[in-house]
């Protein structure tokens, strides 16, 4: 069983490193240990390198981005519930895009293979609930749902976002047609 102070210091690690690289992806590692008020060897005993460091933000992200649709369908329609958790979804892609030079290859492939499981598990989970209300096409589908909303991340943020409008012509095209 992990202390429950080495718990809290690798939580306060993880919120510390994912703050620093939204904000600048070449962050070092000495960078990430003031701003989480942990030394350098408490810093470097949970995460060994600075990707192993990346890839623990990552998969904390994806968790988090899963976790959230239980709460979501709990308080609002299927429909709604997917728009919300697929724009937090392309945020933290993002964030995964903009620091994608710190990450070789293998690493991308790495958090890739962990990831696309969890995130259709997340989106049939939401379909699902709009397939059982009615609000969903039956022949709608999370592997395809996820490459559609690919592009979405690629677009640029800022007051040319396109991909609010993007995702509600997503969304249009999975509507039940009566």
């Amino acid at each position: 069983m992990v202390r429950s102070d080495a718990r809290e210091n690798r939580e306060r690690i993880l919120a510390a490193a994912r703050e620093a690289f939204a904000e600048d992806g070449s962050t070092s590692m000495n960078q990430v240990a003031q701003r989480a008020a942990v030394g350098a060897g408490t810093l470097y005993r949970n995460f060994p390198t600075r990707e192993a460091l990346v890839l623990a933000v990552y998969q904390d992200e994806v968790e988090r981005i899963t976790g959230s649709v239980p709460e979501l369908l709990a308080e609002m329609p299927p429909l709604e519930a997917l728009r919300h958790w697929t724009t937090d979804l392309v945020e933290a892609m993002r964030r995964k895009h903009g620091l994608g030079d710190a990450l070789s290859p293998t690493a991308h492939q790495t958090i890739t293979q962990q990831t696309y499981g969890p995130v259709v598990a997340a989106i049939t989970a939401l379909l699902d609930a709009g397939k059982n209300d009615g609000s969903i096409r039956a022949d709608a589908d999370a592997g395809d749902f996820l490459q559609l909303t690919g592009a979405l991340w690629r677009t640029a943020p800022g007051p040319e976002d396109r991909s609010p409008r993007m995702l509600a012509l997503i969304l249009d095209g999975l509507r039940e047609r009566p």
